[in-house]
């Protein structure tokens, strides 16, 4: 019995999720989002078994989703606290 190849697109969707994971923070959570992405792509390309890698897409996308959403909440605070700062006066006192 032959083994099926392994779906690049679900080893790609894992490698992110845990690229994600471990600096996705710096990336404002675009590894976890492109996770996400190529996991649902990993799992429609292992359904029918001609590919194998259907663990590697679900762990991609659980990861990808348990993070995305900090990411993107982390993201929104860095873009708006950089804005309320900049519009923000300086109160510094004068001699």
């Amino acid at each position: 019995m032959q083994v099926p190849p392994a779906s690049g697109v679900a080893v790609a969707s894992m490698v992110l999720g845990i690229l994600g994971v471990l600096g996705g923070w710096c990336l404002f959570g675009l590894p976890c989002l492109l996770a996400v992405i190529l996991g649902h792509v990993g799992l429609h390309e292992t359904r029918d078994n001609t590919k194998s890698g259907r663990g590697m897409a679900v762990a991609g996308l659980v990861l990808g989703y348990v993070f995305v959403v900090p990411m993107i909440l982390l993201t929104i605070m860095v873009f708006f606290g950089g804005l309320i700062g900049a519009a923000t006066p300086s109160t510094t006192p004068t001699s």
